[in-house]
């Protein structure tokens, strides 16, 4: 048995590093919202306050991220087996709902401003961005590693790394606003924004809810299972096949495999053991096999 003690290496998270990541981005990003707020109120831009607002809902998103990922450690009872691994993957997809919320209502605000825009001091927009740059660019950094080993690190760094983006943009604006005055560019920086959330937030919305509905995990498919499978000697066949996501980074699978029907029960444990390890190496941690003899058609068998 001692083939299947190592450990594999290349679906490892250091715990302590994404935890101060977390905590890091949530303060960082609370802080730069407080800035938004007051300076977009004092001045009247629409562009800082829905980048605020974007920036407040990417806070309460790593804050719940962070509880997710905290709970992945909390070890089943009774009431829950499988402890509470499925909470980062609801909360993966409450996250996406809410930034798709968040869309329409910066839409909304802009479609008025267009129709009203109002006088607006070009720099002090450029600077505040600028500021959102070097938080969002720093804090993204610290999820950047991790970032395809867990749905909802994944999902941190999407947010940080839009909010980046998002904020190079509000200082071009503001430089724009400053040499021309068309104060029309704050609400049209705001639609850039909802289109920048759109864009990085679909394929975690697609993502959350085919893990929500037990789907096979985008990064798997069930043909990769039936190679692992029949490159083993003795397996016949394998069927059957369930293949979910447990959590956003563990994944579970149930199959049948088909095995010579002279196998010894030695041999066919052996055979298991084999997949088992196989299986792993795709990142499905949690496996449940079942033998079946292989048919024989002869009437000597």
């Amino acid at each position: 048995m001692e083939e299947h003690k190592h450990s594999h290496h290349h679906h490892a998270i250091e715990p302590k590093a994404v935890n101060t990541a977390f905590v890091i981005g949530i303060s960082l990003n609370f802080l730069f919202v407080v800035i938004e707020v007051i300076v977009g109120l004092s001045i009247h831009s629409l562009s800082l306050l829905s980048d605020a607002g974007h920036n407040l809902a990417d806070v309460a998103a790593l804050s719940l991220s962070l509880l997710a990922y905290r709970l992945l450690k909390v070890k089943s009872n009774e009431n829950y087996t499988y402890g509470y691994r499925k909470t980062s993957i609801i909360v993966a997809l409450f996250n996406a709902t809410v930034l798709l919320i968040s869309i329409g209502a910066i839409a909304y605000e802009a479609a008025h401003r267009f129709l009203n825009p109002e006088p607006l001091p070009g720099t002090t927009i450029a600077w505040v961005a600028g500021i959102g740059i070097i938080i969002n660019a720093v804090t993204a950094l610290m999820f950047f590693r991790d970032r395809k080993k867990d749905l909802n690190i994944k999902s941190a760094y999407l947010h940080l790394l839009s909010d980046a983006i998002v904020s190079v943009g509000l200082v071009i604006g503001g430089i724009i606003i400053y040499y021309t005055n068309w104060f029309w560019i704050d609400p049209a920086l705001s639609i850039i924004v909802a289109l920048v959330i759109l864009v990085s937030t679909w394929s975690l919305l697609k993502d959350s809810l085919r893990l929500s509905l037990d789907g096979v995990p985008a990064e798997m498919n069930l043909q990769q299972v039936k190679d692992a499978a029949t490159k083993i000697s003795g397996v016949k066949e394998i069927h059957h096949i369930h293949l979910w996501g447990m959590s956003t980074t563990e994944n579970a699978l149930t199959a049948h495999i088909v095995i010579d029907s002279n196998t010894t029960l030695a041999d066919a444990e052996k055979i298991k053991h084999k997949l088992k390890h196989e299986l792993e190496h795709l990142n499905i941690q949690h496996v449940t096999l079942e033998t079946e003899g292989e048919i024989c058609e002869d009437e000597k068998c």
